[in-house]
This record gives C-alpha cells, sequence and structure tokens, in this order.
C-alpha cells in the first residue's frame, strides 16, 4: 500500500518564511500566523494521509458504476466525503455571505495541494464544485447566488462544468449543444456533453451542472455561445428539491486513470437551464471556473509528483540491490539499499528539487491571486494571467514526468499494481489533456499572453527576476543561485525577442517553439522560487535555527535544480531559434 506524507513542514516554510504571508497587505493575512497555519495544516494533513490516502487504491480499483441510470463511487468515498463536508473542509476560502470561511486562497491552495496528492480523483468531486461556486458568484444574479451557492459552499449540492462535445474540444464554436428560450424565462437545453468530470454520483443531493450551448439566432462561432445553470434536480422557491429535470448520464467514460472521479456523458433532452451571465458572452463567464481550474490542474501534476516521490524515496531506503562503488554502506546486510546508486540519488533529486520548486510556485500564483482579488491589483491579475498557462502546463508537463521517473526507481515492482506506481503515472496523465491541453497551453502562452496589455506582464516578470538577481548580486552566499537565474532570465528574454520578431512575418516559426517556451518559462519561474527558497534558508541558518538540516537540505536540493536543471533553457531557447523548417518542413501530405 503506498504512503503519502503530508508536506506540512514545507508549506509552513513557504508561507512565512518565503512569502511571509503575514506581513503582507491582502486583507486576511494579518490573521494567518505560523500557528493558525499549523493547526489548519495539520488537521487537513491528517485527513489527507489517514482518510482519503487510504481510499486511492479503492477508487482505482473498483472505479464508479452505472445501474439503471444512478452512479455510484467507489467504498468508503461518500464516509469520507460526508467527513470532509463536515469539517468544513470545501468552504475555506468561500464568502462568509453564503456560508464561507472566507480565508484566502493561499490557504484554499495548501490544503488542496494535500487532499489532490492523497486522493486525485476523490478530491476532484469538491474541487469542480469549487469551480461552479466561483463562476456563479462572479458573474450570476442575486436570486441565483441565494439560490445556489450556500448549498454548494458546504458541497450538499456539487458542481460541474460542461463544455466538450463529441465532435468538438478545444473548438468551442463548434458546438451544437441548443438552449430554445422558454416563456418563463428558462431555456430548453438539448444536446450531448462528453468527459464531464463528477458528471453525476451519489456523494450529493443535487448536481448543479454549468453547460455551453448556443442561443439560436446568436452570432456564429465562440460569439454565440452562452452559459447556463442546469441542475440535475429543479430547485423550488423555498429552495427544497423538485422533479428531475431532463438530463441524464449516458455513461461512465473508461478511462486510464482516475477510475474513482465519475467521468460521464451527459445527455441533455429539453432540460431546463438558466442563463448565467449575458447573452452570447458564455466563454468570459466559463473562463472565471476555467482559469481557475487551470491552477488546480497544476497543482494535480505537482501532487501526482509529490506523492510518487515519496514512495519512491522510501523504497530506495529499504530496497537492498546491489554495492555502492565505493565500498559496502551496509556491510551487515547482503546489499546495500537503492539510495547508495549515482543514478538513483540524480532521479530522485530531479523529483525532489521539482517538488519542491513547484511547490512554492503554486503557493506563489495562489499569492497572486489573493492580491489580484482581495486588492483589486491589476499588475497581480495581468501577473497572474501571463503564469497560469505556465503553471497548469509546466507542473502537468513535468509532474508526469516525473511521476514516470519515481516509478522507474522501483524497477520491475513499479510495473506492477500493488505498489502504486502505475496509479500515480495514471492519474497524472490526464492533467496534461485537460482544461486545455498543454499544447493549446503553449500557444495561449506565445500568441496571447506574451502581448496582453502591450507585453507589459511579461516585461513586469522580468523586471521581477532582475531585481531580485540585483539586490542579492553581492551575497556571496547565493552567487549559485543569482548567476543560474539571470542566465536563465536572459534565455527567456530571448526567446521573447524572438517571437516578437518573427510571429507576424512568419508564425509557423513563432508557434513551432511555444512549447519549448513554456517548458522555458517554467523553468526560470522554478529557479525564481529556488533563488527565494535559498534567501530564506540562509537567513535562517544566519539567525540560529534550531532546525539546521531542514535549510541545508533546502540549500543543496536548490542548488542541485539551479545547477543541473534550470540550464535546460539554453536547450529550449535553441530548439526554439531553430525555427519552423524542421517542423514545417515535411508536407503535411508526407507524413
Amino acid at each position: 500500500m503506498p504512503i503519502y506524507t503530508p508536506p506540512t513542514k514545507d508549506l509552513q516554510f513557504i508561507l512565512h518564511e518565503v512569502l511571509d504571508a503575514p506581513s503582507q497587505d491582502v486583507p486576511g493575512y494579518d490573521e494567518l500566523d505560523a500557528d493558525f497555519t499549523s493547526a489548519v495544516l495539520e488537521e487537513a494533513g491528517k485527513i489527507a494521509r489517514d482518510v482519503l490516502a487510504p481510499l486511492n487504491a479503492v477508487g482505482d480499483t473498483e472505479g464508479c458504476t452505472l445501474e439503471n441510470g444512478v452512479v455510484g463511487t467507489p467504498t468508503g468515498f461518500k464516509a469520507a466525503f460526508d467527513q470532509l463536508r463536515d469539517g468544513g473542509w470545501t468552504a475555506l476560502d468561500c464568502d462568509p455571505d453564503y456560508g464561507g470561511q472566507g480565508l484566502p486562497y493561499l490557504v484554499q491552495t495548501a490544503v488542496g495541494e494535500m487532499l489532490t496528492a492523497s486522493n486525485m480523483a476523490f478530491q476532484m468531486y469538491p474541487g469542480l464544485t469549487h469551480g461552479a461556486y466561483s463562476a456563479i458568484h462572479a458573474h450570476g444574479t442575486d436570486d441565483q447566488k441565494a439560490m445556489y451557492l450556500p448549498k454548494m459552499v458546504t458541497c450538499d449540492w456539487t458542481g460541474t462544468m460542461n463544455l466538450t462535445e463529441p465532435h468538438c474540444g478545444t473548438d468551442l464554436g463548434l458546438m451544437r449543444t441548443k438552449a430554445e428560450p422558454s416563456d418563463d424565462g428558462s431555456y430548453a437545453i438539448t444536446g450531448q456533453k462528453i468527459f464531464i468530470s463528477a458528471g453525476d454520483h451519489d456523494l450529493s443531493d443535487n448536481v448543479i451542472h454549468l453547460v455551453l450551448a448556443k442561443i439560436p439566432g446568436g452570432p456564429e462561432g465562440i460569439k454565440g455561445v452562452s452559459l447556463f445553470i442546469v441542475p440535475k434536480f429543479l430547485v423550488n422557491a423555498d429552495g427544497s428539491l423538485g422533479e428531475r429535470n431532463a438530463v441524464s448520464v449516458g455513461k461512465i467514460e473508461e478511462k486510464m486513470g482516475i477510475h474513482g472521479n465519475s467521468t460521464c456523458v451527459m445527455n441533455y433532452d429539453g432540460a431546463k437551464g438558466w442563463l448565467l451571465g449575458t447573452e452570447h458572452k458564455g466563454m468570459r463567464a466559463m473562463f472565471t471556473m476555467m482559469n481557475e481550474a487551470r491552477i488546480a490542474v497544476g497543482l494535480q501534476g505537482l501532487g501526482q509528483a509529490a506523492v510518487a516521490y515519496d514512495n519512491a524515496l522510501a523504497y530506495a531506503r529499504d530496497r537492498l540491490q546491489g554495492r555502492a562503488v565505493t565500498g559496502a554502506e551496509n556491510p551487515d546486510g547482503p546489499a546495500d539499499p537503492l539510495i547508495v546508486h549515482p543514478d538513483i540519488r540524480r532521479t530522485l533529486l530531479d523529483q525532489k528539487s521539482f517538488v519542491e520548486g513547484a511547490r512554492a510556485f503554486g503557493l506563489w500564483g495562489a499569492n497572486l491571486i489573493d492580491r489580484a482579488h482581495r486588492n483589486k491589483d491589476p499588475q497581480a491579475e495581468g501577473l497572474i494571467s501571463l503564469l497560469t498557462p505556465v503553471i497548469k502546463g509546466f507542473l502537468t508537463d513535468k509532474g508526469f514526468e516525473n511521476a514516470v521517473a519515481a516509478q522507474q526507481v522501483y524497477g520491475g515492482h513499479g510495473y506492477i499494481e500493488e505498489w502504486g506506481m502505475s496509479q500515480f503515472a495514471r492519474d497524472a496523465r490526464i492533467a496534461m489533456i485537460y482544461e486545455g491541453a498543454n499544447g493549446v497551453q503553449a500557444l495561449d502562452l506565445v500568441g496571447r499572453k506574451l502581448a496582453l496589455d502591450g507585453g507589459k506582464h511579461v516585461m513586469g516578470f522580468f523586471e521581477l527576476v532582475k531585481s531580485f538577481c540585483k539586490e542579492n548580486a553581492e551575497d556571496a552566499g547565493l552567487k549559485d543561485f543569482v548567476d543560474p537565474l539571470k542566465a536563465a532570465s536572459k534565455d527567456l528574454q530571448a526567446a521573447g525577442m524572438f517571437f516578437m520578431q518573427q510571429g507576424m512575418k512568419n508564425p509557423n516559426a513563432a508557434l513551432a517553439g511555444s512549447h519549448d517556451f513554456l517548458h522555458l518559462f517554467g523553468h526560470v519561474c522554478l529557479g525564481l522560487m529556488w533563488a527565494r527558497m535559498a534567501k530564506a534558508s540562509q537567513a535562517a541558518l544566519a539567525g540560529g535555527t534550531t532546525d539546521r538540516d531542514f535549510h541545508e537540505t533546502k540549500l543543496a536540493t536548490g542548488r542541485y535544480y539551479m545547477a543541473r536543471q534550470l540550464p535546460m533553457t539554453r536547450t529550449h531557447l535553441a530548439r526554439i531559434e531553430s525555427g519552423a523548417e524542421p517542423v514545417m518542413g515535411l508536407a503535411a501530405d508526407r507524413f
């Protein structure tokens, strides 16, 4: 049975020594003292370790069922969901006006990583509900908010988003689902949606679907798409549940992973729905949910890499195989543990340095979201908009890669289901695909986000890195961090200049390198995080910390990332600057 160790100490380090959250001028952050966040994280960690992690393999093995139109979740999921809901864990950062606790998104993100890492398929049920809650909170009428949000905050009612159709994935302008206006102000929704995570289940009393559809007579393509609230059970004026709506489950998808989540084909046969937001502006409303989901999916990549690393490390310490080349390190045993071998140590350090850097990156992103929303800070809003495809794309690409690397540590046992490593790799794989496949994230980054507001936000990012390097240029202890970061930032700027020069005259040359650019950008972001963590650990050591091992290990891990991983920016830059010829040189009909 795989283990899960909540990274509460590392989360506390980032919250308090790297981000210094309580000192920031963000409303609500003054309450985030170390004792408070420690209590929250410790309790959430216990739920993740003791309740959700033991159900992870159960969900993978059993999957979900569909019998006579009723969807069932794996054994133990309902009791665990009730425990999560009763403890208020679904309401952490929700609006107190609707029963939420009003905590910053930063806290929600720290807790969410642990819940996701321990049982990704399970956490998708409350996670998607949170996204639907956010969309209704941002775009709903007062009556819609009053009707739906209190029950969604508590997860008595859960939520979904319905975008994809059998013939229509990323290009939503091709959708066929229709919304015919009715005399009572509602719409009759007709069509089929596929790949709907948490589409139906037995965990809540109602499911509130957010459905994209076209109102007849509207503009063509994506400009004619609207968003609708379509509940599984209609809601009476007094808030009680009425009759079943005309929405049903066609089947549960057979998937590579996340078997514990009910990914459904949803059929809408004239189901009653109510417009959310403005007619033909559905994508604007849906993007509230999608952008939040993209951050959450990035954390899924991190979470699967983190739990896979935990298990690979434990296995490498226990498993006896061969002798160290420099002499026996376990002379009383028949062999040495795997961890003495250089290749195993390298792959474990690759994983450790990614996981800890990505964790800091994700929490910094959450901090920017809080600044954008709570402070109405346009600079933070622009920066997190720029970084969202990087968080989603880089963390999930590398998260899967590191989950596979952790599986490799086990040798043949990693390929055997009872060890659990296969599940981490299989579950991580979907994160590279949904909420916008990572190729789309790269196109969004290069095609839209770089030029956003005249390039103001990417220039702001460069200035952030430049300022850090300048402020710490004379610190000899940080030289191993500042010099590589400065070099990597120059690679990123050179790549950005290439896109500016090539974008109009040869767009294929630019777009051929978009995925390399996303990874280049991701490495620089993790490099910045490692430099900031190194500064915090160096200060702790200078201040006489009682936890020298933690901070010395942090510095050593960071140096590894800066020396072994960050220089990958040079490779990505070279591939970007090679242009489109290697990619576009062969005619499409000769593939």
